[in-house]
């Protein structure tokens, strides 16, 4: 199945979200959608997730379009960071927090297991403040 949505020309946006989907699951055929973040709409889907024909096909906007983007958020693929750099010159990089956490859990989990720590809710321990915490938990 191939799935397109290109645009030849977007409307100005400040901040937008870049990510990989897969169109059917276990199929490793991934396209690239671009999101409007602060409308939440769907701008672009672009038939690849390889940096080059991202790329390409990102760098088709206008050079005003591109330049009024201040931020896009990405996930932790090592391709995004390219991409954002050689085509948003204004752009800020951001993680997305889901990608973030995701990373965060994985490890803290790992951690809690070699500890031996398996009370339930104890990942929240240590992930509170601190000030918060009471002897009775």
């Amino acid at each position: 199945m191939c799935i397109s949505r290109e645009k030849n020309e977007w409307e100005p946006t400040k901040r937008l979200s870049i990510d990989e989907i897969s169109l059917r699951k276990g199929q490793q055929d991934f396209v690239t959608v671009v999101s409007d973040v602060e409308q939440g709409i769907l701008i672009e889907v672009i038939n690849s997730h390889q940096q080059a024909p991202v790329i390409e096909r990102l760098m088709a906007q206008p050079i005003e379009v591109r330049q009024a983007v201040a931020e896009v958020s990405v996930d932790m693929w090592g391709g995004f960071p390219k991409v954002v750099e050689s085509v948003f010159p204004n752009a800020v990089l951001v993680i997305d927090r889901f990608h973030v956490m995701k990373a965060v859990n994985q490890d803290l989990n790992k951690l809690r297991q070699k500890l031996g720590v398996t009370n339930r809710g104890s990942k929240f321990l240590l992930l509170g403040n601190g000030a918060d915490l009471r002897a009775d938990l």
